[in-house]
């Protein structure tokens, strides 16, 4: 795998795919946080999850044409309002859905993925009534364009910092949020025992629709995101939802650091065998070795101690 090409040129190698391993590390972060908190409280299955990032990308992609249209002056901060759109629009979806379909099916984790993967198939059809079948970009700002030049050989793309950057602050924002606002507290609680949360005064039904909407609203951050390193189609999402899953399976269902850390193996892995075999055999390795580690830990790599 690593004949012809001489010590210099491996590292080099390594260096480009550990950074973009580490662009898509942030991608899968965004989008695992909120299936890790959607599943890890409310134990539902959402295939539709890729949808609501696409609808964060989506709404990206509007502002972006807006801006640059209607209101030229303003288009170097429009993305930073494109993402707070983003994370609203799909947030009040995931309200909706949550208050239309998913409150009728919990513990029927069966039935949550049927409806939700029917969810994701009318998601797709709207966006391919309203978009178009064909993938559509967003024209970036100035100060988002070019690369850092590290090495001779080396280059770092200046959107895939802010893409890290951007993972770092909101990823800080959730683990404040979780384990030191009232609201994280009963999130928890709810997590630990609905039973007797509910017994001392916590409204779990407004827990569970807060957690679905949070988890969507961060998919659609995580969507905005997306625009920066690909093309936006009906079904890009579809694309992401499986390793996403993988990503939560792994690091274990209710552990933020755990998906953070099955997040960086899983992209690393995936980035730099990528380079040297094909994308296909990069994602059986991948998933060979992450099911052979399941095998010895079902819990996976962490895993909260829970009283049932």
């Amino acid at each position: 795998m690593f004949d012809g090409y001489t010590f210099s040129e491996l590292t080099s190698i390594l260096a480009m795919q550990g950074f973009a391993g580490l662009i898509l590390f942030s991608v899968f972060v965004l989008m695992a946080l909120g299936l890790a908190i959607i599943f890890g409280q409310m134990g539902v299955i959402n295939m539709a999850h890729g949808e609501f990032m696409i609808l964060g990308a989506y709404v990206t992609y509007i502002c972006s044409h807006i801006f640059s249209t209607y209101l030229p002056s303003l288009f170097g901060i429009y993305f930073f309002i494109a993402m707070i759109l983003a994370f609203f629009a799909a947030g009040a979806l995931g309200a909706l859905v949550e208050w239309a379909m998913i409150r009728h099916l919990y513990k029927r984790p069966l039935d949550t993925l049927l409806a939700t993967w029917g969810l994701s198939l009318i998601l797709q059809q709207v966006y391919r009534s309203v978009f178009g079948a064909r993938e559509v970009g967003v024209t970036l700002p100035d100060y988002l364009l070019g690369s850092f030049q590290l090495t001779d050989i080396i280059e770092v793309p200046i959107n895939g910092v802010f893409v890290m950057c951007l993972t770092f602050l909101i990823t800080l924002g959730v683990a404040y949020l979780m384990f030191k606002s009232t609201w994280g507290k009963q999130v928890r609680a709810v997590v630990q025992n609905r039973a007797m949360a509910g017994a001392v005064g916590i409204n779990t039904e407004k827990v569970d629709r807060g957690t679905y909407a949070l988890g969507c609203g961060i998919a659609g951050v995580a969507g905005s995101a997306f625009t920066m390193v690909g093309s936006t189609g009906p079904t890009s999402g579809q694309l992401y939802i499986v390793d996403t899953f993988l990503v939560v399976v792994f690091g274990g269902a209710q552990s933020l650091l755990g998906t953070i850390a099955s997040a960086f193996a899983i992209s690393q892995s995936q980035s730099t065998l990528e380079f040297f075999l094909s994308g296909s055999m990069a994602k059986i390795l991948t998933l060979l070795t992450v099911v052979g580690i399941l095998m010895l830990r079902p819990q996976g790599l962490f895993s909260l101690k829970i009283r049932r």
